[in-house]
């Protein structure tokens, strides 16, 4: 393994914040530490990276402790991005840049023209070309986070450790950076070792996940192993709402209630109307999903009335009966307008049902609204 730590503990004032830290990270993979807010993933960084001073424990780097190895020999090897928001006056984003070759240079600081190519590599790849000669103190966030990466980019390091960054970000300049990291780690053979708080992204971008809670790492390994929503909900002590692994995304609290509505759906078209009958806390029944429909992964959280069946199979009688049933108790139906197919031709069955025994058919959640 190129990065390793080996039963690390780390804290403050010799005051053991986690202990028992181990995990490795090769070249080319990315390792995310995800975790509640307050429970040490900076610590942890900051450890590693040789910012705060480790209470006991190894880290090594090629098999050399990063704590024998000199400041120049340990810039040249791993590059830093943290939190911690710099503000250099008179500065422009070029030269923040290139503040990166520092551990390169002579006595003196200054650049030769590799250098300067160097930095200008680094700014093309997180495509802020453009900011070479603007102020650094004029930049937006999402700028800032650009150029900072770049500074960490110049280094050339063979491990780069990030500290939440995607904090300030957008959604766009999060997919941005993200991608960016991920080709370093493709294209050039860095090592990624960072924090993230969208657990949703760090599913997508991982080779590997920490996962930190209490004094100790909770679980490790690949993001299908430790993402599951069982697992989440501990590890965040979540007591409301339910995050979906499959699609990994977060649903908030399913609405409490007899269903006074049931919801014809399938092949996505059911999602936004339940999350509208969820935002207006309405109970809703709804059906028959196949267990592959997406429609399915997000009815299971939001509600307790759904009715599913096995996929590439055909639908029992008791499961139309239930559906029926369903029906029954509610007062509207509102159909979605899901296409009817070979497999789904109980749709129009159930269509037909409620309008025979008197139901308010509605075709979206916000005619049901307008009542």
């Amino acid at each position: 393994m190129y990065f390793q730590t080996q039963k690390l503990s780390v804290g403050y004032s010799g005051k053991v914040l986690i202990r028992d830290i181990s995990f490795s990270v090769e070249k080319g993979k990315i390792l995310s530490i995800i975790g509640p807010n307050g429970a040490g993933k900076s610590t942890i960084l900051k450890t590693i990276s040789r910012h705060l001073e480790r209470i006991d424990g190894t880290v090594t780097l090629e098999k050399d402790s990063i704590f024998r190895l000199s400041n120049k020999e340990l810039a040249k090897k791993l590059s830093v991005m943290l939190t911690e928001r710099i503000d250099p006056d008179l500065m422009t984003c070029g030269q923040v840049v290139a503040m990166g070759r520092y551990p390169y240079t002579n006595n003196f600081g200054i650049l030769t023209a590799e250098d300067r190519a160097v930095v200008l590599e680094a700014l093309r790849m997180v495509h802020a070309e453009n900011l070479e000669e603007h102020p650094f103190s004029n930049t937006s966030d999402g700028q800032r986070q650009r150029i900072l990466l770049a500074r960490a980019i110049c280094q050339q390091p063979q491990i780069m450790i990030l500290d939440e960054p995607t904090s300030y970000l957008d959604i766009r300049h999060k997919i941005e950076l993200l991608d960016i990291l991920r080709n370093l780690a493709s294209e050039k053979n860095v090592a990624i070792i960072m924090s993230l708080h969208e657990i949703d992204l760090a599913a997508k971008i991982s080779d590997q996940i920490i996962c930190v809670k209490g004094d100790t790492i909770e679980d490790c390994g690949a993001p299908e192993e430790v993402f599951t929503g069982d697992f989440i909900k501990s590890l965040y002590d979540i007591e409301s709402g339910s995050f979906n692994p499959l699609l990994g995304s977060v649903e908030l609290v399913a609405p409490q209630g007899k269903p006074d509505v049931f919801v014809l759906a399938g092949d996505g078209k059911g999602i936004p109307v339940y999350r509208q009958l969820q935002k207006n806390r309405l109970a809703f029944s709804t059906g028959i999903l196949f267990e592959n429909d997406v429609d399915f992964q997000v009815a299971r959280a939001l509600s307790e009335f759904v009715v599913s069946a096995e996929a590439f199979n055909p639908v029992p009688d008791a499961k139309i009966k239930q559906a029926k049933t369903f029906i029954d108790q509610a007062r509207f139906f509102i159909d979605t307008g899901v296409k009817i197919g070979v497999y789904n031709r109980f749709c129009e069955e159930l269509l037909k049902y409620a309008k025979e025994h008197g139901k308010t058919v509605l075709s979206s959640a916000e005619e049901l609204f307008g009542l």
